[in-house]
């Protein structure tokens, strides 16, 4: 730990001295928790931290229009545009993996949630299903389901390691949740905890901001400060002892995603690629979501606010968008290639800014919390390393199927607990009709086999079928053709045994 006098002098030289104001006010053991806390900061780095995150805030996004093209077709594949045979075999290729413990999974959890308005981890977080399930949960039984239907094809009991990238602010909660839950059955070895790094928030003219009169207010260092955070913590030799080849990578709150899914691991995987990453079709120009495509020859993710309205609203001959491809935070890495990032190019990774509201104490020690951003906090992004790929992917998916992230709280137009809600039960809904069932809604009236929904549309029945009896769909012919399934309706593994002894 560092004495108060170098501290001091490192302070100065960074031209921070501020954050030791109410030092004389702080007890003994405050001022010995705040010097552990300073002690970790990287003093050398930290003139350049504050000084490149207030350029950056001063500084309008670069307009990228003239340089950005789609991905290539060649580069590209499709649910949409796939047939049944091509999906089987990628199916296939993805199961063979898992049968062989080459696949992980691994989940970017550091997040705090504000936005949502809950003061734990989106995971811990209960949407309302009939179940009452988490995130977590939903998430676990997948991995119990993949698993199972690797074992079922290839005739060998096999693991999914899962590896959760956390936060400072979500690793003990998290940890505990597990512990509490007996980590969803899975072997508690095989779910690999591990903490991003903080960084400082910084004020717009540069100076790092005081939570509290011993505090900095810090920040996990975005969901691209995974690279680092692989490095600290040995996770890819953890991989490597394991055999993991490939990884799947995840935000939390998705409630739709397909874990360790064996359809993109195989498309991937059969094309040689190293880095892939699944898409959707943008639901309409404005959509605030960033695309794959190229800029100069290079894959990389373009935010929405670097394009003009007037590029994101061209069309192909055939109607569609050419700057489609949603970037939904779901990607493919083989581990070589993230030991290359580790190695070679993590340093390289550019930061984004992002404005915050950071609570704060002012000159006369008084706690703030401000009602507009008065903070910049510097983030990586996951996806910055597209460009580093030697063969890179896109895997178009609907929507639909695979994704409906819940970021805000209820009352919101989407993204809410209410949309990812009505996601899960409405593709439930169209499972149990395509295995020959009758939905009755809560009144007891039959709903039409034909009603078309979207994703986060009022479901026509509250229909739950748990991720440990299917994950795409599959084996519920058996169950359920010609029954009759009145709302709400739980198919969890004790009801499915019921259904098949009937």
């Amino acid at each position: 730990m560092l004495s108060y006098e170098d501290l001091q002098q490192g302070l100065e030289a960074a031209g921070q001295t501020h954050i030791l104001q109410f030092w004389s006010e702080l007890s003994e053991e405050e001022r010995g928790s705040f010097l552990q806390e300073l002690s970790q900061l990287d003093l050398k780095g930290l003139k350049d931290h504050c000084e490149g995150a207030q350029r950056a805030a001063e500084s309008p996004p670069e307009s990228l229009d003239q340089h950005i093209e789609p991905v290539p077709a060649g580069s590209i594949g499709s649910v949409r545009k796939s047939d049944r045979k091509g999906l089987r075999e990628w199916e296939d290729e993805g199961l063979l993996q898992i049968s062989q413990n080459r696949v992980g999974v691994l989940l970017l959890a550091g997040g705090q949630g504000t936005r949502l308005g809950v003061q734990y981890p989106k995971g811990m977080y209960n949407v309302g299903l009939p179940s009452g399930k988490t995130l977590y949960q939903i998430q676990a039984e997948r991995i119990h389901r993949v698993q199972q239907l690797a074992e079922r094809r290839h005739g060998s009991r096999c693991t999914v390691p899962w590896y959760i990238m956390t936060s400072e602010f979500t690793l003990t909660p998290t940890q505990k949740f597990f512990q509490e839950n007996n980590h969803f059955g899975l072997k508690p070895s095989d779910v690999i905890m591990f903490e991003q790094r903080m960084i400082p928030a910084v004020t717009f003219e540069g100076k790092v901001i005081l939570q509290g009169k011993g505090k900095i207010a810090m920040a996990p260092d975005g969901n691209g400060g995974l690279y680092q955070a692989l490095v600290d913590n040995a996770v890819l030799e953890d991989m490597k002892k394991r055999g993991v080849e490939y990884l799947h990578v995840y935000c939390v709150d998705n409630i739709l995603v397909k874990m360790a899914d064996p359809v993109f691991v195989g498309f991937c995987v059969s094309r040689g690629a190293d880095c892939g990453a699944k898409v959707v079709e943008k639901a309409c120009p404005a959509e605030p979501v960033g695309v794959v495509c190229r800029v100069q020859g290079v894959t990389q993710v373009v935010e929405y606010s670097e394009i003009k309205p007037e590029t994101a609203e061209l069309r192909e001959p055939g109607g569609e968008l050419v700057f489609r491809a949603g970037n939904i935070c779901n990607h493919f890495f083989t581990r070589s290639f993230l030991q290359d990032v580790a190695e070679k190019f993590k340093d390289q990774l550019k930061q984004h800014v992002a404005l915050k509201k950071v609570p704060f104490v002012d000159l006369c020690g008084n706690q703030v919390k401000p009602t507009k951003p008065n903070g910049i906090k510097m983030e990586k992004f996951v996806f910055d390393v597209f460009p580093f790929s030697r063969n890179f992917v896109a895997f178009e998916v609907l929507r639909e199927d695979e994704f409906s992230p819940l970021k805000n709280a209820d009352g919101a137009p989407s993204d809410s607990p209410t949309t990812a809600r009505n996601s899960l039960l409405n593709q439930h809904c169209r499972w149990a009709v395509a295995a020959g069932a009758t939905l009755t809604d809560e009144q007891g009236n039959n709903v039409p086999a034909s009603t078309s929904v979207s994703a986060g549309d009022v479901p026509p029945a509250r229909c739950e079928i748990s991720p440990l009896v299917s994950y795409f769909g599959e084996d519920l012919d058996q169950m359920l053709r010609g029954r009759t399934l009145q709302s709400p309706f739980i198919l969890d593994e004790k009801k499915a045994r019921e259904l098949q002894a009937q």
